[in-house]
């Protein structure tokens, strides 16, 4: 049920926004964007050592391509393809040295399609993006100790395609000369598992949820009149 909403209120973002009225000339832009991710990976039942929430943080990188494309008055559309870091970060005894945790590290690919919102003059900006993406997991490494009883969350990746909604809002400002430079922060839920939830598996739930922060340059691509 929850996920139907989601993909409800999805569904409504995106129409209402394709219902303004046109631009009399679109904008398109293509360019980079990069930055920092903090990620966790949510259990159920829960894993030894992830009861505090930055006891599952792993903090890496992100970043990827954009194009957009904006036709309407104060909105359009995004599409990305993205190299992102997940995973999570456990302590697996009750000392608090570096020796004690445990660290995996997943490495996707992931495509955001995102409605792109914005307000504000053409030379600074405010947006919001929201969508939803797929990604697959192309690599994955783990450090550190495993906790000695609990082993479920230490086996390897049954579900490498994932999916879900992502939201971001940030701040553009374009100058004459040189493009145009943004910073966004972004929220990323999964609704895709790590692990295989069958009434017979160990793991109900085990997905991943992001919050990144990025710095981005883009360009305009102009017509020729």
């Amino acid at each position: 049920m929850k996920r139907l909403t989601i993909l409800a209120i999805l569904l409504t973002t995106c129409i209402c926004t394709w219902a303004q009225p046109r631009l009399r000339e679109p904008e398109m832009y293509v360019g980079l964007h990069g930055g920092a991710i903090a990620s966790m990976g949510m259990f159920t039942p829960q894993v030894v050592g992830t009861k505090a929430l930055m006891g599952t943080v792993l903090l890496s990188g992100e970043g990827g391509f954009v194009f957009r494309y904006a036709g309407h008055k104060c909105c359009g559309f995004q599409l990305e393809l993205n190299y992102m870091q997940r995973g999570w970060r456990e302590n697996t005894d009750d000392n608090a040295t570096e020796e004690a945790h445990y660290t995996r590290r997943l490495d996707y690919i992931e495509m955001p399609f995102l409605a792109h919102i914005f307000f504000g003059k053409k030379m600074c900006r405010g947006f919001f993006n929201l969508g939803p993406q797929i990604g697959y997991c192309i690599h994955e490494s783990e450090s550190g100790t495993k906790h000695p009883t609990q082993q479920a969350q230490y086996e390897e990746l049954e579900n490498k395609f994932d999916w879900g909604l992502t939201a971001g809002l940030g701040l553009l400002v374009r100058t004459h000369k040189v493009g145009v430079f943004q910073l966004e922060a972004r929220f990323s839920y999964s609704l895709g598992d790590y692990f295989s939830n069958r009434k017979t598996d160990y793991f109900s739930r085990s997905n991943p949820i992001t919050l990144s922060i990025n710095l981005g340059y883009l360009w305009e691509i102009k017509r020729k009149k």
